[in-house]
């Protein structure tokens, strides 16, 4: 692989105008795609083979006008200190209202009047009108959500309270100036990093690139994909990290190649040839982590993970290809001026942070492996607390209309009046009226509507209002209890039902798809470094910090600790797919690191270093670019908590926590000790195994054997003017 990638890196750099020629269109061509595609109308969220999901089926099928699984949204009222909601004035605004909103628009499928159907507060002071719609969220017009909003703005002149909530207003979060910022902060650490304008700005513009050609093909295809908001949010932050990572791996090895003497078009060969097969290994492991998502059998994780894995492989064909050529143009500025002033300085060979750290570690190894390891694990202790769910409108910001209709109906109504419980039953009207009297006995429970049945008196349908908020372990334990307590014909759905549907979802699939992950990963890595040991120990330190990881979320997003820093407005459950979501991206991004510093180590031991000298060049070559590579993953992570969206804030964060642990804790200082303690055993395979692996010789042994043998008297550099 690496004489095959050392050639694509000299024919690029040789062929630049011609390969940038062809990135650049395609960007103008994927930019032109998602201008002229057909708006993205749909985002439908389906969780074949649970309960929730075959409710809201038999739904479409038995009451195919009521739009089950369309969009809802409630107008809540509330009257001034003193008068009440049942005041001839104010009953007069709300039913026109409501007359507003019947006539809206033609997406309306009904519209509920409080005063007929009990939605009055029992003090009076609050009343809220139920709009349901023929289509989801993301298939409303632009039309029809002004009407919703325009619907109380005359209640609002005559003195009421009215705030709006539902999934009828949602719309695609907004991430601020947070990836701004990270972008800015991972350009800053580029310059310290390469102290040259030039170079910083290859690696920020190649992955700009990357991203907008990404991003734009999704949008391109998300009508026709059937992609969501989230889709194109995760391909941009991933693809963001791991662009300006690999393209700072490739400019990192060109500059060190010059600064032994190489030609350029040599140099960019090599830095292709060695630092590029790093990069071929780091991404393929994240692509296995995305595309791994499809096991767990959502359509939506599915998506994500299929377009994020995309943007991924974009990243590293840029990183093969572009950069090379990029470089052609660059010249010698891509060198700093100190570099270019004294050349012998910049060859890397006397000791720096990095080596003065592993040099520090191989003395007390042990000392640092104990430390790391019961630091990383205090850090752990609250994941054993974790509870999962999804956020409700309860995690909005009090800024937004929807939080304030969410505090408005928990104060009138009770909490529990935030996401009543749909229960569906398969049967006449004796069945149904047998499951209300078996509902209301049940603890937990504040209130149960008479069955609703369709035209047909086959199926009807039960609004049950639980006593606690829809995100609560109480309203779990309800939505278990309805189903315990009646038949197979009985089935319980909304929104609160889908959510712990998912929640178990992930959980069920949490160890498949852990053990195909790392176990495709581990057998990548035995490839790589030709050892057992290595990739055992790249796996477990890695599970390490992502549990402490998880830890972190628990106590800022469940317990609280330090959430008003993150901007977290209410605690809760932690997003249900958070654990799994973090094994998969974690998993990937944390093996850029490890396959680029360890191979850097593995290439000195094959060249005859004693194990000891070997973990030193590793870190006298790779520990500066780690360190700018982890610095600028945390950062564009970390702009993404800034999100006004609560599931994109907590992915920000959970994902920067992560990187962070698992770049300096545990590859920069668990990895060198534990080296360290191994000593040579560290890199030993069994010799049936060896023969039975492929040799894709990622540390450039045979690549250096070609040049040689090719090499005329002159010289390898003579081999390049040829």
């Amino acid at each position: 692989m690496a004489t095959f990638l050392y050639r694509l890196g000299r024919s690029a750099f040789r062929r630049r105008h011609l390969v940038t020629l062809i990135w650049v269109a395609l960007l103008a061509l994927a930019g032109v795609g998602a201008a002229s595609a057909p708006v993205a109308t749909s985002s439908s969220f389906s969780i074949p083979g649970t309960e929730a999901q075959k409710a809201f089926d038999l739904l479409e099928e038995r009451f195919p006008a009521a739009g089950a699984d369309g969009a809802t949204a409630r107008v809540v009222f509330k009257a001034p200190d003193g008068q009440k909601m049942t005041d001839p004035a104010h009953k007069a605004t709300v039913g026109k209202a409501v007359g507003e909103l019947k006539s809206g628009s033609d997406q309306v499928a009904n519209v509920t009047d409080p005063y007929t159907v009990q939605a009055v507060s029992r003090d009076g002071g609050t009343a809220y009108v139920q709009v349901s719609y023929k289509v989801n969220g993301m298939e409303l017009t632009d039309a029809t959500r002004e009407a919703l909003k325009e619907a109380g703005e005359e209640a609002r002149q005559s003195g009421l309270t009215v705030e709006i909530g539902g999934d009828a207003l949602q719309t695609v979060p907004e991430t601020g100036a947070g990836e701004i910022i990270g972008v800015i902060v991972a350009g800053i650490v580029l310059v310290i990093t390469f102290g040259s304008l030039v170079a910083a700005g290859l690696p920020l513009l190649t992955a700009i690139i990357g991203v907008g050609i990404g991003v734009s093909t999704i949008t391109a295809l998300a009508s026709a994909l059937d992609l969501g908001s989230t889709t194109s949010t995760l391909a941009m932050m991933i693809g963001l990290a791991v662009g300006i990572d690999y393209a700072l791996f490739i400019v990192s090895r060109y500059r060190a190649e010059l600064a032994e003497g190489r030609e350029r078009e040599e140099a960019a060969g090599r830095a292709v040839g060695t630092a590029g097969s790093a990069v071929v290994f780091a991404g393929l492991t994240v692509v296995i982590a995305l595309v791994g998502l499809a096991v767990v059998n959502i359509p939506m994780l599915t998506k994500m993970g299929f377009a994020a894995a995309g943007t991924v492989l974009i990243a590293v064909l840029i990183a093969l290809t572009l950069i090379p050529a990029l470089l052609g143009y660059a010249g010698k500025r891509v060198v700093g001026r100190k570099a270019r002033k004294n050349p012998q300085a910049a060859a890397g060979d006397k000791p720096n942070m990095g080596t003065r750290w592993a040099r520090f570690v191989l003395r007390r190894p042990v000392a640092v492996l104990l430390v790391g390891v019961f630091g990383l694990g205090a850090v752990a202790v609250p994941a054993a607390s974790l509870e999962m769910g999804l956020p409700d409108d309860g995690a909005q910001p009090t800024s937004t209309s929807q939080r304030r209709a969410y505090d408005l109906l928990s104060e009138g109504f009770g909490p529990g009046s935030n996401g009543p419980l749909m229960v569906v039953v398969d049967g006449d009207r004796a069945a149904a009226n047998r499951t209300v009297t078996d509902i209301k006995g049940l603890d937990g429970v504040a209130a149960v509507t008479p069955p609703s049945p369709n035209e047909a008196g086959d199926t009807s349908i039960i609004t049950v209002v639980p006593k606690d908020r829809p995100s609560s372990v109480e309203t779990e334990n309800l939505v278990h209890s309805i189903r315990d307590t009646t038949g197979d014909d009985v089935l319980v759905t909304g929104a609160t039902a889908m959510n712990i549907d998912f929640s178990q979802k992930m959980n069920d699939a949490l160890l498949p798809y852990l053990a195909l992950v790392v176990g495709l990963a581990f057998l990548l890595l035995m490839v790589v470094f030709r050892s057992v040991l290595v990739p055992l120990k790249a796996a477990l330190g890695f599970l390490l910090s992502v549990v402490a990881a998880l830890g972190a979320v628990v106590a800022v997003f469940q317990w609280g600790w330090l959430g008003s820093v993150f901007g977290v407005e209410q605690t809760g459950p932690i997003m249900s797919m958070m654990p799994i979501f973090m094994v998969g991206v974690v998993f990937g991004l944390a093996m850029d690191y490890e396959v680029f510093l360890v191979t850097r180590m593995r290439e000195a031991y094959v060249h005859g270093e004693r194990p000891g000298e070997a973990i030193v060049t590793g870190f006298r070559h790779g520990a500066r670019v780690v360190t700018a590579a982890a610095v600028i993953m945390i950062a564009v992570f970390a702009g993404f908590i800034g999100s006004s969206e609560q599931m994109v804030k907590m992915i920000g964060f959970g994902l920067a926590v992560a990187v962070f642990f698992d770049a300096f804790v545990v590859r920069m200082a668990i990895v060198p000790a534990v080296l360290a303690l191994l000593g040579r055993t560290a890199w030993w395979l069994p010799r049936w195994l060896d023969r039975a692996l492929p040799n894709v010789d990622v540390e450039g042994e045979g690549l250096r054997k070609e040049l040689s043998d090719d090499a005329p008297e002159g010289g390898e550099r003579e081999l390049v003017r040829a």
